[in-house]
């Protein structure tokens, strides 16, 4: 049996918009900094539409989730991905996901605003949800568009 500790973990919720890539580069510079590892975890999930009797036909919504979240992971660190970097694919919806996810978490590191949503929200709905329910503290990254002022 190993006694030795697991080091901490940070957790990056990443669903491919810029905010999560950026969260993702934050939450490695966290991870190095504290000697934590880091783990890069996308959600995915059937659309409502798709559990009804007519299916949307043979799309594999879990091998798109992949693609996103390694796309998301090169972007942020191109072909060189940090050592102490693990990927993870969970089914699920992100909000219950990346709070269960905190459970065992560091930290929870995540973009302000995700792939969906509206447009004018301050912060989306699941960086919302997981700031107020999570089980560690939780990093929001802004990531300024054109035109708007540094915070």
């Amino acid at each position: 049996m190993n006694d030795q500790p697991r080091p901490a973990t940070i957790v990056v919720g990443v669903d491919g918009s810029v905010g999560s890539v950026e969260a993702l580069r934050e939450g490695a510079r966290l991870a190095t900094a504290l000697g934590c590892s880091l783990r890069a975890l996308t959600c995915w999930n059937y659309p409502n539409a798709y559990v009804m009797p007519y299916a949307l036909g043979d799309f594999d919504f879990k091998t798109a989730a992949q693609k996103i979240l390694d796309t998301a992971v090169e972007s942020a660190f191109g072909l060189e991905w940090p050592e102490n970097l693990t990927t993870q694919l969970i089914h699920g919806p992100p909000r219950e996901t990346l709070i269960e996810a905190s459970e065992d978490a560091a930290m929870l590191v995540l973009g302000r605003r995700g792939a969906g949503g509206f447009r004018g929200l301050l912060m989306g709905s699941v960086s919302s949800a997981c700031s107020a329910h999570a089980h560690c503290p939780v990093l929001i990254v802004h990531v300024p568009r054109l035109g708007e002022d540094h915070v």
